[in-house]
């Protein structure tokens, strides 16, 4: 037995790597940049967790996942592995700054994209002899780096920094044409390419059309009374997912329901998270806040009840079910008009090209004035009526473009006109492309040939063959599927039973 599988072993408890897992660590310890593509739910996170155990240097994480970080943290810890810390938003102010006097203490470090311009962390991370830079979730660099996350469009700067140490990329859904700007954003770094198929050859899918909201509820009563398997049921709507969650819960007494979504308290999230990955709740009606980092192995159903806007996110979605390997079914409820709620989100993550001109002109007459203004204010989104993440969008440009350096407005004088023409042009590059990632999206939920086939084609040459059912124009019909349903006494599993049991065994001493 090799030393890596001696590591996998003692601190994970696997007697051999998974596809991919082993050739990647080896690229990674040999100082070259790797590019892996794995499927979700195959054991990525091993990839860099396991240089950071055998090393003596630094590993840094860069991940958009703050519970994920978390729960990796705990994890390492309790398998004896105690040089690892988290530093992101769920730090206070106190901590963070203790930690980041504490660095040189850890080996493995998890840091947030936007947690990477805080001038005082990264003068901390250049005094030590960093061994590798991972950036996992590496798609969201093309999917969420341009409007939600443009921290992820600043890492190169930072990789420099930090005296170029090689670069590991991760991702479950990386086109060929994600791919290339992955590397695009990393200053066209030379990536040595690990690709593996990504379809997962256990889950079934199948797309129900149906003719309104209430007709979708009533589908999922019928469907989830039937089968009363651990399921998570993806919306584009937080009202929406609350409604149904209620809905649900009044029809399925015997069932353990809940919702999840951003704009609920960060306790309560943590809380309906915890639950769900003990099997104390069967159903979760969520967004896509819920989701990415999830390792719970026991999904059997994923539902989209909203059609996603493209094809990569629900590629991750569909990717936490059947982890185990067993049964599994993606189910997407379609009914008509089921593309305006899409199309409304795309056109809320950008400010319209009416709007760049006023704004900024009016930055441009702020900055003349001299006037103190703070760029975070509610008051100035307010002013331009646009959201945050349009802002977030608009003050990167501005950045790109000189007109913001270190959080200050300045004056352009004669460079006004170019630089409205130059973010006009990239808002409507960037809505075209996304309303074209939509249409990929819906035509594969109307297209009548094999949907697995479909989903894949842009990702790799060929598919496995289906272990179980494939999908509903091949072989897939609920009334078909026999997946295992689990005892909630055999599962479940609270610290109130687990108190009860103490004292039963306490007491019979």
């Amino acid at each position: 037995m090799s030393q890596l599988e001696k590591l996998l072993q003692e601190y994970f408890g696997y007697n051999a790597f998974r596809t991919g897992q082993k050739e990647i660590i080896e690229d990674v310890l040999a100082g070259n940049n790797v590019l892996g593509v794995l499927p979700t739910g195959s054991g990525k996170s091993i990839c860099y967790q396991i240089p950071a155990i055998k090393g003596d240097n630094t590993v840094i994480v860069v991940s958009p996942l703050l519970s994920l970080m978390s729960d990796q943290v705990k994890q390492l810890k309790a398998r004896g592995f105690k040089q690892v810390v988290a530093i992101n938003s769920f730090v206070d102010h106190k901590e963070r700054h203790f930690l980041f006097d504490q660095l040189d203490s850890y080996k493995l470090i998890y840091l947030s994209p936007e947690m990477l311009q805080n001038d005082r962390l990264l003068e901390r991370l250049k005094r030590l002899k960093i061994s590798l830079f991972v950036i996992d979730e590496a798609h969201c660099i093309s999917q969420w780096g341009h409007e939600f996350r443009p921290d992820y469009l600043k890492l190169n700067p930072v990789i420099e920094a930090l005296n170029n140490p090689p670069i590991l990329a991760l991702s479950a859904t990386a086109t060929p044409e994600v791919q290339k700007d992955i590397a695009k954003q990393l200053n066209n770094a030379h990536l040595n390419k690990h690709v593996y198929p990504m379809d997962r050859d256990n889950i079934a899918f199948t797309v129900q059309a149906l003719q309104s909201k209430q007709e979708k509820v009533n589908y999922l009563k019928r469907l989830l009374g039937k089968f009363p398997v651990p399921t998570m049921i993806y919306f584009s709507s937080k009202k929406e997912a609350e409604f149904v969650a209620s809905q649900l819960r009044d029809s399925l007494t015997e069932l353990r329901i809940a919702f999840y979504h951003g704009g609920m308290e960060q306790v309560d999230r943590i809380l309906i998270q915890q639950q769900f990955m003990e099997n104390q709740l069967d159903v979760i009606c969520c967004t896509s806040a819920f989701g990415m980092g999830i390792d719970k192995s026991n999904v059997r159903l994923v539902v989209h009840y909203h059609i996603p806007t493209q094809i990569e996110s629900f590629i991750q979605e569909i990717g936490r079910a059947g982890r185990d390997g067993l049964s599994s079914v993606s189910l997407v409820l379609h009914a008509p008009y089921d593309d305006i709620l899409p199309k409304r989100l795309i056109e809320s993550e950008l400010p319209t090209t009416e709007q760049i001109p006023i704004i900024i002109n009016r930055l441009d007459s702020l900055a003349r004035s001299e006037k103190s203004i703070d760029l975070g204010s509610p008051l100035l989104l307010e002013e331009f009526q646009i959201n945050e993440t349009q802002w977030r969008f608009l003050h990167y440009q501005l950045e790109k473009h000189d007109m913001i350096k270190e959080n200050r407005i300045l004056p352009i004088y004669d460079k006004k006109r170019e630089i409205v023409d130059v973010i006009t042009q990239r808002i409507i590059e960037r809505t075209n492309y996304k309303i074209n990632k939509l249409d990929e999206m819906l035509t594969w939920v109307t297209c009548e040939s094999c949907r697995r086939e479909r989903l894949y084609q842009a990702f790799q040459p060929n598919c496995s063959k289906a272990k179980y059912l494939c999908c509903d124009y091949c072989d897939f019909e609920f009334n078909k599927w026999e997946p295992i349903i689990e005892s909630k006494q055999l599962i479940e599993s609270s610290w109130e039973i687990e108190l009860a049991n103490l004292f039963f065994r306490e007491g019979s001493k």
